[in-house]
């Protein structure tokens, strides 16, 4: 293979089908100079793996974009409505509504919202489709992973929440469903969505403290039929490889033996890596892909998705040797020619590796964190199971076309290059305290 080679064989290292979505035009949309979300990084991502070869290992798909009512599965009609109709052009109109939906500074709004938001979620719901069908072992989108979403409202740059609309076409399959997160936030929006069901698992491992979002307490567990079933991981400052994987392993072992989900989701937010724009802890490129191989492992149908990551080529780095790992290819160091060589200077390698930073994770803490929840998983004596109802009916992801009140122009898009005032090294106080809006939990899941 060109720029790699086949890992041993073994549980770990066996073939699995990978499906992979991508969309060539997802790297365009662009939330404003200085903002730190950049979709480019989705492209750099993809010419970066293709340029390693990883596209002859995978079934590469564009995803159908998600029609409304598919959205509207989880999110409520007026908002999906709102973001249907606004643009850069009419949001002064309807300044009432900007506010009321949260959308503003954090999530602006920018050409072509809807449709990106139609793109996105497209791919990760194309993604839990193909696993329920067994047409793939692991179906990758890294455009997808939006986790701060709400059923009512944007938050924390995310507008649509992708990993419950695809949690709920798992649901269709699987009597449970099992959701992790290693992105630097607490994954609010997706707990939140089933904080009152056993059928879904959350686990969130995050800075805890004053950070966005705020929440993900330890003591945060789940309520009535859920409780116990969302597992929170408060970490500070800092936390190494080492540390990390002291917790992530016998924590989701222990998951994985008294829940037994029939599928998994694991979001790979990339702001957990060292030297991130907006993040403070210290993992490697190796040791945050440990989680992959970890939950690739089991032999359970696996939804790999994206999330932050906002030092952008540190980003493509990142799910490029993910998706790797997903296939079971070994790559060389020594990073092949692209077409954003530039960006990944001086040294033009693969790996990231932890900083010098101080690691405000003491031993003692993470022996108790990890003592509570294992306390806590041992009070599910069995894992849970649902009466016998009739499927819901197939999401068939339709083409953009066969909405005629979809079809938006995009306008003005972004040509992929960094400004003066817009480079990487760029810190925005974007992460500021706010107010939460806890909306009525998602508790029918078979509507």
């Amino acid at each position: 293979m060109e720029g790699g080679h086949s890992l041993s064989a073994g549980p770990e290292g066996r073939k699995k089908k990978v499906t992979y979505y991508y969309d060539p035009d997802v790297g365009n949309y662009y939330y404003g100079q200085g903002h730190p979300m950049k979709p480019h990084r989705m492209r750099m991502t993809h010419s970066l793996l293709v340029h390693y070869g990883l596209h002859h290992k995978m079934e590469m798909h564009k995803p159908y974009p998600a029609r409304t009512s598919d959205l509207c599965r989880f999110h409520a009609d007026d908002y999906i409505n709102f973001l249907k109709s606004v643009t850069p052009e009419n949001q002064h109109e309807q300044l009432r509504q900007l506010k009321r939906f949260n959308v503003g500074e954090d999530c602006p709004v920018f050409d072509g919202l809807y449709s990106f938001c139609q793109t996105y979620a497209g791919g990760s719901v194309g993604g839990a489709v193909t696993l329920n069908h067994n047409h793939a072992d692991i179906a990758i989108n890294w455009a997808g992973g939006l986790h701060h979403a709400k059923k009512c409202e944007a938050s924390g740059f995310c507008y649509v929440n992708d990993i419950v609309l695809a949690i709920l076409e798992l649901l269709k399959y699987h009597t449970r469903v099992l959701y992790i997160d290693i992105d630097i936030h607490h994954g609010d929006g997706v707990e939140e969505a089933f904080y009152t069901t056993n059928r879904v698992m959350t686990v969130s491992f995050h800075k805890f403290g004053d950070y966005f979002p705020g929440t993900g307490d330890l003591r945060d567990i789940g309520h009535g039929e859920g409780k116990y079933y969302s597992l929170n991981v408060p970490l500070n400052d800092g936390i190494d490889d080492e540390s990390y994987q002291f917790l992530f392993k016998p924590l989701i072992s222990k998951v994985m033996e008294v829940y037994q989900p029939g599928a998994v989701v694991l979001q790979c937010g990339a702001d957990s890596l060292s030297g991130d724009r907006l993040g403070c802890f210290n993992l490697s490129i190796k040791g945050h892909a440990e989680c992959v191989r970890f939950m690739r492992s089991f032999n359970v149908p696996l939804l790999l998705l994206g999330g932050g990551g906002y030092t952008i080529r540190n980003v493509a780095r990142c799910w490029c040797y993910e998706t790797a790992v997903a296939v079971g290819e070994e790559l060389d160091d020594k990073m092949p020619y692209n077409e954003y060589y530039e960006y990944f200077g001086p040294d033009y390698t693969l790996n990231v590796a932890p900083s010098n930073m101080e690691n405000q994770n003491k031993r003692s803490y993470l022996e108790s964190i990890k003592n509570k929840l294992l306390e806590n998983l041992s009070k599910l004596v069995h894992v849970p199971s649902v009466p016998f109802q009739e499927r819901p009916p197939e999401t068939e992801l339709a083409n953009q076309e066969e909405e005629d009140d979809d079809v938006r122009p995009k306008g003005r898009l972004w040509n992929g290059e960094l400004s003066d005032s817009d480079t990487e090294e760029q810190k925005p106080s974007i992460h500021r305290s706010c107010e939460f809006v806890h909306h009525t939990r998602l508790t029918s899941l078979s509507s």
